[in-house]
């Protein structure tokens, strides 16, 4: 979990649009979301949980969890999920269930980048995040 602490910003973005249709995500915030440049921070407190904020100009929106326990989730389009979220081969893989879908998010760390990898059905979208010092 080490190597995900800190303060991540977005490089590039591969067809996360497809993603984002695929998802159910309305056009207006699917503009948004296209235009915003989201840092991730990641860090952990003394009790073992763990943070997860994603900024944008627009909004901010922060989950705090555990490792391999479910939690509620309100996602930055407002989906109401319940997530999981463990740490496989080095890699944090999270799924969000709503409504009958699934969609899975995997972030690994490959040098001083985030590789982060959205899929849902068969769409699949690499955001690439920069580690800032």
């Amino acid at each position: 979990m080490e190597q995900f602490i800190g303060t991540w910003k977005l490089t590039s973005s591969e067809n996360f649009d497809e993603y984002m249709k695929a998802v159910g995500i309305n056009i207006a915030s699917r503009q948004i979301a296209n235009m915003a440049k989201p840092d991730v921070l990641f860090s952990v407190d003394d009790q073992g949980l763990i943070s997860l904020k994603t900024k944008t100009t627009f909004k901010t929106v922060e989950i705090k969890f555990r490792l391999d326990e479910e939690f509620d989730e309100i996602t930055a389009d407002d989906r109401k999920a319940k997530t999981f979220i463990k740490l496989v081969d080095g890699k944090l893989v999270q799924t969000q269930t709503w409504e009958g879908k699934s969609t899975m998010i995997e972030r690994e760390v490959k040098g001083r980048e985030l590789i982060v990898k959205c899929i849902m059905n068969d769409v699949v979208s690499i955001r690439t995040y920069k580690k800032h010092e």
